[in-house]
């Protein structure tokens, strides 16, 4: 968790009990006025219907490279959401009804999900290659497996090294989920509070992202 102003950034894990607890705590104890969650506008209304839309619509509107990514990466995560038994994304939904329920304003900063995976579809083919090639080794290596326990969120350090794995090995897919879309996010939160100054706010985003954004604030307020 951190504290800019009057911004409060908590970092989750989308399928942690931990999580749900630690947002629930907080929007309730200290009843934030505007609450801005990592969600747009089309996953925020799927999670709050908790409904499967159309995959014949998807697959029409994103085209098949697109829809199959997105389609593996959901699937990815309701596996392990399973072994906890805690549905992805159910912190941003307990959020947003705490919201409801409090009279808060519910606000989505995150970058149009179907833009964020097009562009994924474009990384250069040595980075895909490369892609390729870890997790084929992964599944023969015999080195000691780091054990992560699904239930909380992982230790900041812990983030902070996977991070800078990915951008090392992976820059482009670093630069489209996470540099992109922290700027995306960081110039709404800066939007949200310069607008409302008086109001407290709470932004709910994956853990990785909190220190990035604040960083990217300040950098909007000296422009």
């Amino acid at each position: 968790m951190l504290v800019y102003k009057n911004l409060t950034i908590i970092g989750t894990s989308h399928i942690a009990i931990e999580s749900i607890k630690e947002v629930t705590s907080f929007i309730k104890e200290k009843k934030p006025g505007i609450i801005a969650l990592e969600l747009d506008k089309p996953r925020f209304f799927s999670l709050m219907q908790q409904k499967k839309g159309s995959k014949f619509s998807l697959l029409k509107e994103m085209g098949i490279k697109v829809f199959l990514l997105n389609l593996i990466g959901a699937w990815i995560e309701k596996k392990l959401g399973k072994l906890v038994g805690v549905s992805p994304g159910s912190e941003m939904r307990k959020a947003a009804l705490l919201a409801k329920k409090q009279n808060a304003k519910i606000m989505l900063i995150d970058q149009d999900a179907r833009i964020t995976i097009k562009k994924l579809t474009l990384i250069p083919a040595k980075e895909k290659y490369r892609i390729f090639l870890d997790i084929l080794k992964s599944r023969f290596k015999k080195d000691e497996k780091i054990k992560i326990d699904l239930r909380k969120v992982p230790e900041k350090e812990f983030i902070k090294t996977i991070l800078k794995k990915i951008e090392e090995r992976y820059p482009t897919v670093y630069k489209v989920l996470i540099k992109e879309r922290n700027d995306v996010m960081a110039k709404n939160l800066y939007k949200l509070i310069t607008q409302f100054p008086e109001e407290r706010v709470v932004a709910i985003v994956g853990a990785g992202h909190e220190e990035e954004l604040v960083h990217d604030i300040k950098k909007y307020e000296k422009n």
